[in-house]
């Protein structure tokens, strides 16, 4: 999995029953973007010039970092050992529904070349065909999220915070619901880079020592999205440097840089907790995976509004946070070789189940 974050790529070797149970990640691997293919990725977020050479050249770089990935994972067993790599691909744009009805995502990959390096069956391409029948493509880590934490039928949450962040609702008795929430990590970690010259804010100590700026909160609470109704999906065509400057601008005052750090950081907890609140008044729990997990002050005040729910990492649920969307890849990609659906319409808004991705055999 290469997420909105852009910090690189995390694979997990899972493991399933014969009858399809989930039993866990045996191994993991966390391989860092170098400093040109990250910023290749990120220009290509963006309109510019020889696009199709340049994300095609990326695209053959991005397969290559996947297979050392793979061949980590294994630690010497044959590939034979592994019945199908899951390979997500680096979204550069989601347009779902949109300009002619039906809209496009992309996600920048190359499963052909990365079937040759590992030896193994490559399933790829795993949102478009949700946008075909009519769905968001996104969120696609729910229905794993209900085979992972949802058994009990407890309700509870599960938050999903990378570079965009996502809720699932599990629980109760109508159907599995989730969502694109808001920014995630996106605008913290621009903001930290602009300003203090690291990839993202350690532990959230920067933000902790800021203030909320009250006023500009709700400038950027304004932003339409975060009050349409689910099925809604997001990404870095919203949520970039220029939204964020643009409403700094309009908002027009001087401020310290670690005042409007805190404050990025309450937008995230806020656009989190509102909808949990908001749709799942019940909720018992809220469990917190990717990388925002790993940021204290932000888990802290994701707790301060959500004070009727424990809130806890997904560590302690059994899956580490850092493991769990690629671990979320791999359970699509057995979905699909076992001809079996991976999405849901209730999440995605699509006009029903489907089979996600397409398969590069070996």
């Amino acid at each position: 999995m290469t997420g909105t974050s852009l910090d690189g790529v995390d694979g997990a070797l899972c493991s399933f029953s014969a009858d399809g149970v989930w039993q866990g990640v045996l191994r993991h691997v966390h391989l860092p973007f170098d400093a040109d293919l990250r910023a290749q990725l990120a220009a290509l977020q963006h309109s510019g010039a020889d696009e199709v050479h340049r994300s095609a050249l990326a695209a053959n770089a991005l397969a290559r970092a996947y297979a050392q990935a793979v061949q980590a994972l294994l630690a010497g067993e044959p590939p034979a050992s592994v019945r199908a790599v899951g390979a997500h691909g680096q979204t550069i744009r989601h347009r779902p529904g949109q300009y002619d009805g039906s809209g496009y995502t992309v996600q920048i990959n190359q499963p052909a070349l990365l079937a040759e390096l590992c030896g193994i069956d490559v399933v790829a391409d795993f949102r478009s065909r949700d946008v075909a029948a009519g769905g968001q493509g996104a969120p696609l880590v729910p229905p794993f999220h209900a085979a992972v934490f949802g058994r009990d039928g407890r309700p509870r949450s599960v938050v999903n915070i990378g570079g965009i962040g996502n809720v699932t609702l599990l629980g109760g008795h109508g159907p599995l619901r989730g969502f694109d929430c808001g920014p995630g990590n996106a605008l913290l970690d621009h903001w930290v880079q602009q300003h203090l010259g690291m990839p993202f804010d350690p532990n959230g100590d920067w933000s902790a020592g800021g203030a909320v700026l009250d006023t500009l909160l709700q400038r950027l609470l304004d932003e339409p999205f975060f009050h349409l109704p689910p099925p809604k999906s997001t990404g870095r065509d919203l949520f970039h440097a220029g939204w964020l400057e643009e409403r700094l601008a309009a908002w027009g005052r001087q401020a310290d840089a670690r005042d409007i750090q805190a404050t990025l950081c309450e937008l995230t907890a806020a656009t989190i907790a509102t909808p949990i609140l908001q749709q799942q008044p019940d909720c018992s729990e809220v469990i917190v995976c990717g990388g925002g997990a790993l940021n204290a002050d932000l888990m802290r005040r994701l707790a301060r509004r959500l004070p009727a729910a424990a809130v806890v990492d997904s560590a302690a649920r059994g899956l580490p946070p850092l493991q769990v969307e690629a671990a979320a890849f791999a359970w699509l990609a057995r979905q699909h070789v076992e001809r079996q659906t991976g999405s849901h319409p209730a999440v995605t808004g699509a006009r029903g189940t489907r089979i996600l991705g397409a398969c590069w055999p070996a």
